[in-house]
């Protein structure tokens, strides 16, 4: 039987994962690829921080040099995270004729494009299911499965810690700030939670999704992005009233104009298939004009799944080593403009606090009127001095919801505009 050799770089949560994956699975593995898949060297920062599977001493080294140099091993597997040396260890396997599969993120919604040329003219696979959804497969599916769709959206609950943040909220009524520090006590959130709860760990999974479902370059400076922190136990009261459950949602969609990407949190109806994925879970819905809709559901981190999707890749790897053959490489050839953020239409859900008087709703949606904006529906709850209005508009442009907004504040029959929340609704504007 043919022998492939693996050299790994970084072996934290999701490279132990890989390490015991490939030794407890080694003879399924073997059984399915024709091929024995075996470890010969780990790079990790120190020989002195703790792992999470038992590795033998003589395995280990802390230079990734002695991976990247090796001319005996033919696939790297980079799990270290993070842009530098990252990039620059992958660059470096590919020059080496080694294949390559990541579960970079950062790496591949910045670096991807040049990462993938490289190993295209080289005729290698830079492989990175990982880096999306964890354990759940949707890159192979984007490009292979659903490669005879035109697909027209991409809708994503990608971030396992602020899906467990709003489960709580919604279903314990707790504070953001309650919420997460319960899912920091559980692991769920780092110390340092800002990547998380302010989206940008969504956007850059976003960009790579955007990127293979709609054939276009999407870097992560592209997207727009906008957290959780600012929503309120009274933004998931009414969410509910309305009958809509709050998620932080990347959303990718091909329209005429352009590509509009953006991670945002997002007021979905009760029947939407994402509003019932809780806690860390994590869900892709795609519409494709062939398929029609589609959810891939499942742990969307932890060591084990996320070593799921890197193992499949390095499987890939391998049965392309053994057929002599070439990886599907970029598929990225398309260019179309990615539209600015004040062009997306979408509806808005907003809450203002006002005075509890006669007129108070007349003049804002005086204002709203003014700019265009057509209001579907409006909830009023008097407090006694003051009072909250909750409105539902129509479809509109960002630009002029943000036009509103800025005369609004200065209106006095408005005391603050508490909260704006996008809503993406099937059921439309009727």
């Amino acid at each position: 039987m043919n022998r492939i050799l693996v050299g790994q770089i970084g072996c934290g949560t999701v490279g132990s994962g890989v390490v015991e994956i490939l030794a407890r699975n080694r003879r399924l593995i073997a059984s399915r690829t024709g091929c024995d898949i075996e470890m010969k060297r780990i790079a990790v920062r120190s020989f002195a921080d703790p792992r999470y599977v038992e590795v033998p001493e003589e395995m280990l080294t802390e230079r990734a040099e002695e991976v990247l140099e090796d001319p005996d091993i033919d696939i790297v597997v980079e799990v270290m995270g993070g842009v530098e040396p990252a990039r620059s260890f992958v660059e470096r396997a590919l020059l080496n004729g080694k294949h390559v599969a990541t579960a970079n993120k950062a790496l591949m919604s910045t670096h991807g494009g040049e990462l993938l040329e490289l190993a295209d003219s080289r005729g290698l696979v830079l492989a990175f299911e990982a880096s999306v959804g964890g354990g759940i497969p949707i890159l192979h599916p984007l490009k292979e499965g659903l490669a005879g769709n035109r697909v027209s959206q991409v809708l994503g609950i990608v971030n396992g810690t602020t899906n467990y943040i709003l489960t709580r909220m919604s279903e314990e009524g707790l504070s953001f700030q309650e919420a997460l520090r319960q899912a920091q006590e559980l692991g769920y959130a780092e110390a340092d939670p800002a990547a998380d709860v302010e989206g940008k760990d969504a956007a850059a999974k976003l960009a790579i999704l955007a990127s293979i479902a709609f054939n276009v370059r999407v870097h992560l400076d592209d997207v727009f992005t906008e957290g959780i922190s600012r929503l309120t136990p009274a933004d998931i009261h009414f969410a509910r009233e309305l009958g809509y459950v709050i998620k932080l949602l990347a959303i990718a969609k091909q329209e005429e104009d352009g590509i509009s990407v953006r991670v945002h949190p997002t007021m979905l109806p009760y029947d939407h298939p994402l509003a019932s994925v809780r806690d860390v879970f994590n869900a892709v819905f795609v519409s494709g004009d062939a398929v029609g809709d589609l959810m891939f559901y499942g742990r969307g981190a932890g060591s084990l799944p996320a070593a799921s999707a890197v193992v499949g890749d390095v499987i890939y790897a391998a049965r392309t080593i053994l057929t002599r053959g070439r990886g599907l490489g970029c598929t990225c050839f398309d260019h179309r403009p990615i539209k600015d953020m004040g062009e997306t239409l979408t509806r808005y859900y907003m809450l203002f606090d006002v005075p509890d008087r006669p007129g108070v709703l007349a003049s804002i949606a005086g204002v709203f009127a003014g700019h265009g904006v057509s209001i579907k529906s409006v909830i009023q709850h008097g407090t006694g001095q003051e009072a909250r209005i909750v409105l539902i508009t129509h479809t509109v442009r960002e630009e002029d919801i943000r036009a509103c907004l800025a005369e609004l504040e200065g209106l006095p029959a408005v005391n603050r505009v508490s909260s704006v929340i996008r809503v993406e609704d099937s059921r439309g504007d009727d």
